[in-house]
């Protein structure tokens, strides 16, 4: 089976930067629509940033000019450059996606990733 691996988090001072990773653990026929979510405990899982296969993105409000959202489609990576971090943008991050899978159907499926913790000091 497949999965998203996620890397790339860690401990940072407020005003640094980050940047995550996500590539599927295995091999798949196709990546299409990626996203970022973010949760922190206790409360609801927060979409962040969406990137088409042609690579249209869309941010929450919260991140607009300070999160950029990348793709490499001949890696089936996605890039999550997060600057100007802030304390409120501590949370554990996920990767989404709609994949094409030698297990699955020949239409996309939505998979996760584990999550990878970002931790913003002030």
């Amino acid at each position: 089976q497949v999965q998203l691996v996620e890397s790339g988090g860690g401990l940072v001072q407020a005003g640094g930067s980050l940047r995550l990773s996500c590539a599927p653990s295995g091999r798949i026929f196709s990546a299409h629509t990626m996203r970022w979510y973010r949760q922190v405990p206790g409360e609801q899982r927060e979409l962040v940033a969406t990137i088409t296969r042609a690579g249209s993105s869309n941010y929450a409000d919260s991140v607009k000019g300070r999160f950029t959202i990348s793709r490499d489609n001949a890696k089936n990576t996605v890039y999550l450059q997060m600057n100007s971090l802030k304390p409120e943008d501590t949370a554990v991050y996920y990767c989404n996606g709609d994949l094409v899978t030698p297990y699955g159907l020949e239409s996309p499926s939505e998979y996760w990733g584990q999550g990878t913790q970002v931790t913003v000091s002030s």
